[in-house]
């Protein structure tokens, strides 16, 4: 294998959290392994809790996953997470069932934001190239969701995306790009087929 970080002394976790290619699945990384077991623990605790209606529970473990948890948040499990610290909900959001966030960088959902079913926020990037992809090298860009959005039904938002305010994206979506505020889009590719207001 090629070495790719020839003269770099940081870790892969050191690598991953500055945005920059590193190796998950790498010895080094235990960190982030420990991050992500617990992660995975923790929200099936918070589906057995939920489920049992116990909400004082379920938001207590919710907020011991999740980076930060705004007054009012409604998550219905399951809820799948890669590490659930860079994961930040915004005051009074909705999120309907079997959310998928890949928080490899951070994923920020502002206020008032309706999630729909099945919605994915994916931060992993991977090469293009074979070789570096075959290597395992991965990196991730951040997600940013603005306030009083609704993401339809299994809407996939991609890497380094933007949502701006008060936009909808219909359901079943593949957003690849900044969508502005404002306005609503759908597809695959999503595209804005109108402004709202």
């Amino acid at each position: 294998m090629t070495d790719y970080f020839a003269g770099d002394p940081r870790t892969h976790r050191e690598r991953m959290l500055a945005g920059d290619l590193y190796v998950a699945a790498d010895s080094d990384n235990d960190e982030s392994v420990r991050i992500h077991e617990r992660a995975v623990r923790l929200l099936e605790a918070y589906r057995l809790q939920f489920t049992a209606g116990d909400h004082a529970s379920a938001r207590a473990t919710l907020a011991a996953v999740l980076g930060s948890v705004g007054a009012g948040v409604a998550i219905r499990p399951p809820l799948f997470v890669d590490y659930g610290e860079n994961l930040h909900v915004g005051a009074r959001t909705f999120i309907n069932y079997q959310l998928t966030a890949l928080d490899v960088a951070a994923i920020r959902i502002g206020e008032d934001c309706q999630i729909g079913p099945g919605v994915q926020l994916l931060t992993p990037t991977h090469p293009i190239d074979p070789g570096p992809r075959r290597d395992k090298l991965e990196a991730a860009r951040p997600i940013t969701i603005g306030d009083n959005v609704w993401l339809g039904g299994g809407v996939i938002v991609c890497p380094g995306v933007s949502i701006g305010d008060n936009s909808v994206i219909g359901a079943g979506s593949v957003v690849t790009k900044d969508v502005p505020a404002n306005v609503v889009c759908v597809g695959n590719p999503a595209r804005v087929i109108r402004e709202i207001g």
